[in-house]
C-alpha cells in the first residue's frame, strides 16, 4: 500500500501540488486498504492521516496501512477538521479526487491561503494499471463469476423465473467464496433481453426465448463481469445468425487488444463486424469499460474514447445486438491487457443452448 501512496506523491510535481485529499470510497480503499474512512489527507511531506467516524474507528485502526487514523468525534465539523490540519501544514495547493459540493464549498470558504485543485485523474492514472496483488484478487473474482455462469448453464430452462435463475447463480458464486455481487444480477429473457440493462424480474422463461445472463462476483473489493446468452429450446436461424455475429465481434475485438492499442479502434473492430451483418443499428452501447475496485471505471472502449491501452489494464469486451420486441444477445468477458495480446480472466463456455 505504501508504494501506491508514494506513487501518487511522485505525481505531485506534475500538478504543482504539496498535498492531496482523497474522499472517494474506492480510492480510500486503494490507498489505505480500508474503505470505511471519510477522507485521507496526504501531504507531500509528513504523515498521511485517515479521518474516520466512530462507527469505523476500531476497524480502521486494525486495517489501515500507511496512514495514521484520526477520529471524527460525534458532532465535530469534519470539514473544519481538515481545514485546521491543512492550515497547520501550511499547504499551498491541494489536489482532490471527488468531494461533495457542500464539503468543497466549506473548504473553499475557510482555506484562505490554500488553493484546491480537482485532480481525480491522478488517482485513476494509478488505479488503471493493476499490480500483481490486484490481479490475483481479480482472478479469484473472475473464477467465482465463471462458476456462477456454469451454474446458469446447468439450470436455465423453461418454467424458471428470471429471479430464480439469479438466485441460484448468486448462491453458486457465494458458495465458491465470493464476497457478494459486483452489481445487480441481470437475467433478461424473451423481449426483456432486448434491453441491455433489463434487470431481473418475475417473468418465466419460455421456449424460444433469448436469455441474457450478466453476472459479476466481488472478492476483497475487486470485481469481475461476465455475460452469456442462451436460447430455450432449438434456436431459429435468425437467433443463430445474431449469436454468431456477436461472438465473432468479440473475437475480433479481443484480437486487437494489447499495450498501445487505441480504444476507439478496438470498439470499431467489433462495431464493423456487426454492421457488416446488418445489425449495426442494434449495437447501442460502447464495447466495454475498465474493471477493478469498481465494475465501471477507466479506460473506456467506445467509439469516442481517446484512451490508449496499457499492460495491466483490465477491461470488459461486450458487444451486443438488441432488437426491440424480438430479443437481444450480449457476450462479455473480463480481459487483462498484456504487452502483446490479452488474457481472458473469465472463463465460461460458449453455447447458445444450455
Amino acid at each position: 500500500m505504501g508504494s501506491r501512496i508514494d506513487a501518487l506523491k511522485n505525481l505531485f510535481a506534475s500538478k504543482n501540488l504539496d498535498g492531496y485529499l482523497v474522499a472517494a470510497e474506492k480510492n480510500l480503499q486503494y490507498f489505505t486498504g480500508f474503505s470505511g474512512g471519510a477522507a485521507l489527507l496526504m501531504p507531500a511531506e509528513g504523515e498521511n492521516v485517515l479521518y474516520v467516524h466512530g462507527v469505523n474507528f476500531e476497524a480502521a485502526k486494525e486495517q489501515t496501512r500507511n496512514a495514521a487514523v484520526e477520529l471524527i468525534k460525534t458532532g465535530e465539523d469534519f470539514a473544519r477538521k481538515i481545514v485546521d490540519h491543512i492550515g497547520s501544514l501550511k499547504l499551498q495547493r491541494v489536489g482532490f479526487d471527488s468531494l461533495r459540493a457542500s464539503t468543497y464549498l466549506k473548504l473553499k470558504e475557510f482555506l484562505k491561503e490554500t488553493q484546491l485543485e480537482e485532480a481525480e485523474e491522478m488517482a485513476w492514472q494509478l488505479r488503471k494499471i493493476k499490480d500483481e496483488n490486484e490481479l490475483d484478487l481479480m482472478r479469484r473474482a473472475a473464477e467465482f463469476t465463471s462458476r456462477g455462469m456454469r451454474k446458469a448453464f446447468e439450470i436455465v430452462e423453461a418454467g424458471l423465473t428470471e429471479q430464480e435463475v439469479a438466485a441460484e447463480v448468486e448462491y453458486a458464486m457465494r458458495k465458491s467464496g465470493s464476497d457478494g455481487v459486483a452489481f445487480d444480477t441481470i437475467v433478461s429473457s424473451g423481449p426483456n433481453s432486448a434491453f441491455p440493462h433489463g434487470g431481473c424480474g418475475d417473468r418465466r422463461l419460455t421456449e424460444s426465448d433469448f436469455v441474457v445472463v450478466d453476472i459479476g462476483a466481488k472478492y476483497r473489493g475487486y470485481c469481475a463481469d461476465l455475460t452469456r446468452t442462451f436460447v430455450i429450446g432449438k434456436p431459429s436461424a435468425k437467433q443463430l445468425e445474431i449469436y454468431g455475429t456477436v461472438v465473432k465481434a468479440q473475437d475480433m475485438a479481443i484480437e486487437e487488444l494489447g499495450a498501445g492499442a487505441e480504444a476507439e479502434k478496438i470498439d470499431g473492430a467489433a462495431r464493423n463486424c456487426i454492421e457488416k451483418m446488418g445489425y449495426g443499428g442494434y449495437f447501442v452501447h460502447s464495447l466495454g469499460h475498465g474493471v477493478g475496485l469498481e465494475v465501471h471505471e477507466p479506460p473506456a472502449l467506445g467509439p469516442t474514447s481517446r484512451d490508449i491501452l496499457a499492460a495491466g489494464n483490465v477491461v470488459t469486451v461486450e458487444p451486443g445486438v438488441y432488437i426491440p420486441k424480438f430479443g437481444g444477445v450480449r457476450i462479455e468477458d473480463t480481459v487483462l491487457v498484456l504487452d502483446q495480446g490479452a488474457e481472458k480472466l473469465t472463463k465460461a463456455p460458449f453455447s447458445l443452448t444450455s
